[in-house]
């Protein structure tokens, strides 16, 4: 008998004005200050100001570390933990997208772990002892789900690689998924976002770690994501409170079954070129799903019906696999991602490096279909 695990967030708030309860719960657990992380552009856009707004109303004490980066580093990592150390903080705001809250799920381990120290002795599935710093965080972003997942990941610029951290012990305590702090996305980033919440969403679904509970998260994010995602690209409130929602579901879901190879090409792609991580997931997408179709049963069916495509429940099994694929690559079109890897930087010379980073990654063994370095080098080279 197959045993599955699932672990979630302790607490979650939903819907606009969300990010009030930030001070709520901070008091309710006795803390004393906090380090507020963020990045710099969600500080000068008065993003993160609302957050740490809500933490002065209430006469909490707090201090920021605002120096992430996109693919946030070793060395980030590092300068963060530094600042916990000097701020005398007791708990972590994660407030922004994947990157700041990855970043304070890797201090909050450390903090509290500090013979993990280098961070790359993070990689994987550390043996750590103890609980991350309590984590309060706020995603800025409707896509990596970071505030409810067990993972994240750390970019290695001496290497030229990223690597996937996957720990019960760095989970938020508590997540806020606030739309309003989302109304700021600008297209670009709520459509790479959104993709890549579809992506784990999808990989989520057929990965060979799925289960009933995770399919069932799986399919309705699947069905809330390829729904709402035009309508949030175009700026419209209530499609981002869509997205925020099926964002999180997805998360929820593939944090605890693993996801594909989509996650495997895409992550040294980022580490390569620095690309925005849902960029690149969501360009690989259509490629890997039809790499995928015949290893993955009545899932594209169930993936089509869930997307709205007509007819779906009734087509023979190639033609509904071939439907849910252009649907999803219609919907990458319709929301501006790039349709091939040279758009974003990729060069060919490079491929056989990047494909062997590919194969090692973390997320490649869970992919339905197994794979082959050779077979990865031929899937980058047809995306050129």
């Amino acid at each position: 008998m197959t045993v599955n695990r699932m672990i979630l967030n302790e607490t979650s708030y939903f819907g606009k004005g969300a990010i009030q309860e930030v001070a709520t719960e901070a008091k309710k657990r006795g803390f004393k200050k906090a380090l507020v992380v963020t990045d710099k552009g969600l500080i000068k856009f008065e993003v993160a100001t609302k957050v740490i707004k809500v933490l002065e109303d209430a006469g909490l004490d707090y201090a920021i570390y605002d120096g992430i980066v996109p693919n946030p580093t070793i060395e980030d990592v590092k300068a963060g933990v530094k600042a916990c150390q000097v701020a005398g903080a007791d708990y972590l705001v994660a407030i922004g997208g994947g990157s700041p809250i990855d970043t304070a799920k890797a201090i909050g381990i450390i903090t509290e772990n500090p013979e993990f120290s280098d961070v790359l002795s993070l990689e994987g599935t550390a043996e750590t002892k103890k609980p991350a710093l309590p984590i309060l965080a706020v995603p800025t972003t409707s896509g990596t789900a970071a505030e409810v997942t067990i993972n994240y990941v750390i970019t290695d610029k001496t290497n030229s690689r990223k690597f996937v951290c996957v720990d019960p012990h760095d989970i938020p305590v508590v997540a806020f998924i606030d739309s309003d702090m989302m109304m700021g996305m600008p297209k670009g980033l709520c459509a790479s976002t959104g993709m890549d919440a579809l992506t784990h969403a999808i990989e989520g679904y057929i990965t060979k770690g799925a289960w009933e509970m995770s399919d069932m998260l799986h399919i309705k994010a699947i069905e809330i994501i390829s729904h709402s995602l035009r309508d949030s690209v175009a700026g419209k409130q209530s499609a981002r409170e869509e997205m925020a929602l099926g964002q999180y579901i997805a998360g929820m879901g593939f944090s605890n079954v693993g996801l594909g190879l989509v996650h495997g090409m895409a992550h040294p792609l980022s580490a390569w070129y620095n690309t925005p991580h849902g960029v690149a997931c969501a360009t690989l997408l259509p490629l890997i799903m039809d790499y995928n179709k015949d290893y993955t049963g009545e899932k594209y069916r169930d993936i089509a019906i869930a997307m709205g495509i007509e007819g779906a429940a009734e087509m023979d099994l190639a033609a509904v696999r071939e439907a849910a694929v252009q649907a999803v690559k219609q919907l990458g079109i319709d929301v501006g991602i790039p349709q091939n890897l040279t758009e974003i930087g990729m060069k060919e010379a490079d491929i056989e490096k990047i494909a062997a980073d590919a194969l090692r990654d973390v997320c490649t063994p869970g992919n339905p279909r197994d794979t082959t370095v050779e077979e990865i080098v031929a899937l980058y080279k047809s995306m050129l």
